[in-house]
């Protein structure tokens, strides 16, 4: 990790609305029901998705961070035991109790407005944000498969946006989400025994 962090967190943040965006639009639309008046509606829209990205803005200095320190202490003979760890990590976290909290919010947001609104402008941005944290505890350990395996490449970033989308938006997407956690064990412990496996699944950060 040899980016400075001003441009890394532009990236970051790019990267993050483009990936989570498309899985929070229900919430998103359902949020523009609740404001009064035209210019009110975009003003409080805008609050709620500023204050979501935040959010995950705010986990960009988290990566940065942990990028730096990675890259000072891990040898690349130890990338197949990280790349284990991290894919065991992400497969077990899908059938956490926390996991299904935080997913569960997001999968009803009339449910989440109504128990979470916040009047004005300023509320809207709170509400942005408590909206953040919850998709934050849903998918962190996702976000850690995408950058600490798929080294935050476009193939990654296209898989992880539509496993979250699947999770998030269809019926059948808690199912789907321990399917995934399955896998993901499975993977580890591939390549725990095929440490040569770890080259090809991301290029070091």
């Amino acid at each position: 990790m040899d980016q400075a962090l001003g441009p890394f967190l532009g990236t970051w943040t790019v990267m993050m609305a483009a990936m989570m965006l498309p899985s929070a639009t229900p919430m998103i639309r359902l949020h523009r029901l609740g404001a009064d008046g035209r210019l009110c509606t975009q003003l409080w829209s805008a609050a709620f998705v500023t204050g979501y990205l935040i959010v995950w803005a705010s986990v960009g200095i988290v990566v940065w961070g942990a990028g730096i320190a990675a890259s000072s202490i891990l040898m690349p003979e130890q990338r197949a035991l990280a790349v284990s760890a991290i894919l065991l990590l992400a497969g077990v976290y899908q059938f956490t109790s926390v996991k299904a909290t935080c997913l569960r919010a997001c999968r009803t947001p009339a449910d989440f407005l109504l128990t979470h609104w916040h009047r004005g402008l300023s509320g809207q941005l709170r509400l942005g944000i408590e909206h953040g944290l919850y998709c934050l505890g849903c998918c962190w350990a996702l976000m850690a498969l995408f950058v600490g395996v798929g080294a935050m490449s476009l193939v990654w970033a296209v898989g992880i946006a539509l496993v979250v989308l699947v999770e998030k938006l269809r019926p059948e997407g808690i199912i789907f989400g321990r399917i995934a956690g399955t896998l993901l064990i499975a993977a580890a412990v591939i390549v725990l025994a095929r440490p040569e496996l770890a080259m090809s699944v991301g290029a070091r950060m």
